[in-house]
């Protein structure tokens, strides 16, 4: 096959994701919960955002008692689709690892439900979705929006399916921030939280790494202030960078060391130019390039903002053990050794809050060379963990039914 042909077919290819991408805004290929004018979603900015809707998946059965729901919390770049085939990509779900039958979230013993984040670009409503007052995708109209909106979304979700309290609130990054939020926001409504390479606020450099990225989709040329769906063009160089970036900071040293070295890519000597001559370089145009057509660059803008915003304490005089006082439930904070974007000391730091307050938590920091994406990976130990975590609260729980 000549090169022109393939050339030609990867751009038939990124065409048509692109295409399936701006689809799944307004129309997802998951379930959507539609919320109207009399239901708005009222946002931490001073906005009321109605009408809106909210895309997610849910796996297993939910049942009698309602006793064995289990929420899970997508990071930055995650969906809905935590354990089916994504619909723009044909890859397998992001945590596949973690959640299905016989996994450690086990969808023949949990209903698990995972929805798609307001301000996502995959069926819940965002940027890239259309705003009924102009027929036109928001862009940069649509208001700013936190971690505490996220949760008061998933809420209204839970309470659209008719879900008082959940068993389990499961997630990593800034899933885990949501398992927080939800432990601080909802105690009532939440027996056990597994909150993994989290904290509870973003500290200086991570704030400084998301600005390095939104100044990259900022710059490109074809972002034109956000109006990109409008004039027809995609800044795809700015969000492939951006991606790059951050895509760094979920690795560690070992592991790029592992994985790439100093090795050439396919060649035996330098070219003497700027091409991708390491290993390292193809690899990271390769997760730039894919990570665009499949996420929106206006999304990518928002929810690194609700990130940076983030503060449990914050709305707590500054105090956060005053976030979880009298909070009855079951925690689990997990950290990895290698992990530098949410290093084991912020973990230890809610642990030791969370004991101020006489709270039920158990702390395990897992020694990998994997970084902060082991959450993400094959990772033994952590599975291990998690399993025992959620079978000693179903014990706790009184849930000894299975779902088959």
């Amino acid at each position: 096959m000549s090169e022109f042909v393939k050339t030609a077919q990867s751009a038939k290819r990124k065409e048509t994701r692109s295409e399936e991408r701006a689809r799944e805004a307004d129309h997802p290929s998951s379930l959507v919960a539609a919320f109207g004018a009399d239901k708005p979603l009222h946002l931490d900015c001073g906005v009321d955002l109605a009408p809106f809707q909210i895309a997610y998946q849910t796996y297993g059965q939910l049942n009698a008692d309602q006793s064995n729901a289990i929420l899970i919390c997508h990071a930055l770049t995650g969906d809905q689709h935590v354990a089916n085939i994504h619909p723009v990509t044909g890859k397998p779900g992001w945590w596949q690892t973690l959640v299905g039958p016989g996994k450690p979230v086990d969808t023949e013993r949990y209903f698990v439900i995972c929805s798609n984040a307001v301000g996502g670009c995959m069926g819940s409503t965002g940027p890239s979705s259309t705003n009924p007052a102009t027929g036109k995708p928001w862009g940069l109209d649509f208001p700013v929006i936190t971690i505490p909106d996220m949760v008061r979304a998933q809420a209204m979700l839970l309470d659209h399916l008719g879900i008082h309290k959940l068993f389990a609130v499961v997630g990593g990054s800034m899933g885990g921030m949501q398992v927080l939020q939800w432990a601080a926001a909802y105690p009532e409504r939440v027996f056990s939280a597994l909150a993994v390479a989290c904290s509870t606020r973003h500290s200086a450099q991570n704030i400084a790494f998301h600005e390095l990225g939104r100044q990259a989709v900022m710059a490109d040329p074809d972002w034109r202030g956000g109006r990109y769906f409008d004039e027809g063009t995609h800044p795809r160089r700015g969000l492939g960078v951006a991606r790059m970036a951050a895509h760094i900071t979920y690795l560690s040293d070992a592991a790029l060391h592992r994985k790439f070295g100093r090795r050439l890519q396919d060649r035996a000597v330098p070219t003497f130019s700027f091409d991708a001559d390491f290993e390292v370089e193809s690899y990271l145009r390769h997760q730039g390039s894919s990570f665009v057509e499949r996420f929106d660059a206006n999304s990518y803008l928002y929810l690194t903002r609700a990130m940076d915003y983030f503060d449990v304490a914050a709305d707590h005089n500054g105090v956060l053990a005053e976030a979880y006082r009298g909070s009855t439930t079951r925690f689990c904070l997990v950290s990895f050794t290698s992990d530098w974007l949410f290093p084991t000391s912020e973990s230890r730091d809610v642990v030791h809050a969370l004991n101020a307050t006489s709270a039920r938590v158990s702390f395990a920091e897992i020694a990998t060379d994997k970084g902060h994406d082991a959450f993400l990976l094959e990772e033994p130990e952590f599975f291990a963990i998690s399993r025992a975590f959620l079978e000693s609260g179903a014990h706790a729980h009184g849930l000894t039914s299975v779902v088959r």
